[in-house]
């Protein structure tokens, strides 16, 4: 097991590495807050969950326009300095956070927390896409993925025993890790946005916000976006119908909801490598629609199945759907984006998943209000299939064209926007 790990370890430039310790010390310090999160404002605000329910609304609002706005400053800064900007303001909005004792104030630094602890995500992503080289890039976000796991697994248990104290150790640790986050980053991590060329004039700020026009005339992109949004729809409803509706139709404890939850990542630490090995050998197309039918198994089991160890199961099932998707998805959109645009690139692919999770809640609550909840997890079986089919299609239509595609955008640096 040593020999392997050293073996994977040689595989990867060190800077990779450095990346993958940043991105894994600051998903640690997120998940030390926002499993609280609604715990503590309504404790200490005493307001109810409709007042939470639109706060974390705006959240992901302002985080979409973060996203974005990050996507273009990238493409124009750099990768390094984004990084270091969204680390640092996000970390030090999260300490006023922690300080306020005004409801309307706390309202607002959430707002930013989500515009700027997402401003930064588009710069992570493209630096990852610049460091690995293209037939790497599937390994290196499988590793991504166990990573953010394990992070996520670790850091609601420590945030635990910190809320038992004082839940304003959470929002002061939280500071200090993405503090030592950015100062990783500014020691060790070199600046991957490829220099102009000689001759060339840079574009201006506003010509590569501009650029975001040329993005979404990508079509092939906004397949990809439109596909990805109808699975996030159905992928979300782990983190925000799911536990209510097993609770009320099935009588399951939130207890044994964290145990379906811990089950999804444990089996992504110990798993995710080892399959993104076997699907990076194949078409990429064919594994997001293996991907998406998996995940149609394993969400409409919810539908018709009624005991405990069958919904362990569903999402086991789920999971390695998740396992073979996740990685591909995202080595697609790194292969397929130019260079000089690879941040805009990685802000639009978040588009589809923003979108999804604005309008799958939604969608689940007028279904487990109104109608049979059973519906929920068939319709998601059946969009999932579709999505499937779309993915199938899109090859058909494709072809080699699509391998040429990606190809050509790996090699070729394209005319920027503003030209």
């Amino acid at each position: 097991m040593f020999s392997s790990l050293k073996k994977t370890y040689q595989e990867f430039p060190p800077k990779f590495w450095v990346l993958i310790g940043v991105y894994f010390i600051d998903r640690v310090g997120g998940s030390l807050i926002f499993p609280f999160l609604s715990l503590y404002i309504t404790g200490k605000f005493g307001v109810g969950m409709t007042e939470v329910g639109v706060m974390l609304a705006i959240h992901s609002v302002s985080a979409f326009i973060g996203n974005m706005l990050g996507g273009a400053l990238t493409d124009r800064f750099g990768r390094k300095s984004m990084l270091i900007l969204g680390l640092i303001s996000s970390a030090s909005i999260s300490l006023l956070m922690g300080l306020v004792q005004d409801w309307k104030v706390f309202y607002l630094l959430v707002s930013l927390t989500g515009f700027l602890s997402h401003i930064g995500d588009p710069a992570a992503s493209a630096m990852m896409a610049d460091i690995l080289p293209a037939e790497k890039r599937t390994d290196g976000y499988g590793i991504l993925r166990v990573a953010v796991n394990l992070a996520v697994t670790i850091g609601p248990a420590i945030g635990g025993l910190l809320a038992g104290v004082s839940y304003l150790l959470l929002f002061v640790m939280d500071c200090v890790i993405s503090y030592i986050a950015a100062f990783i980053v500014f020691l060790s991590l070199p600046e991957t946005k490829p220099e102009v060329a000689e001759g060339e004039i840079e574009a201006s700020t506003l010509q590569v916000i501009k650029g975001y026009g040329v993005v979404f005339k990508d079509r092939l992109l906004l397949v990809i976006i439109t596909l990805t949004m109808f699975t996030a729809i159905v992928y979300l409803q782990i983190n925000s119908s799911l536990s209510v509706y097993l609770r009320d139709l099935h009588g399951i404890s939130p207890q044994q909801f964290g145990y379906i939850l811990s089950l999804n990542a444990i089996m992504v630490v110990v798993m995710q490598f080892s399959i993104t090995k076997q699907v990076k050998k194949f078409q990429p197309l064919w594994m997001m629609a293996l991907g998406n039918v998996l995940y149609a198994s394993g969400f409409a089991m919810y539908g018709f199945v009624s005991g405990y160890s069958s919904f362990l199961l569903a999402m086991v099932i789920i999971t390695l759907g998740e396992m073979v998707i996740a990685p591909v998805i995202q080595t697609v959109i790194a292969n397929i984006s130019p260079q000089d645009m690879r941040g805009r690139y990685m802000a639009a692919f978040q588009l589809g998943r923003n979108a999804a999770s604005a309008i799958g809640p939604l969608i689940a609550g007028v279904i487990l209000d109104n109608y049979d909840p059973r519906w929920l997890w068939y319709g998601g079986g059946i969009i999932c299939c579709l999505v499937a089919v779309g993915y199938l299609g899109l090859w058909k239509r494709a072809g080699e064209q699509f391998n040429n595609a990606i190809a050509a955008r790996g090699s070729i640096k394209t005319e920027r926007a503003a030209e």
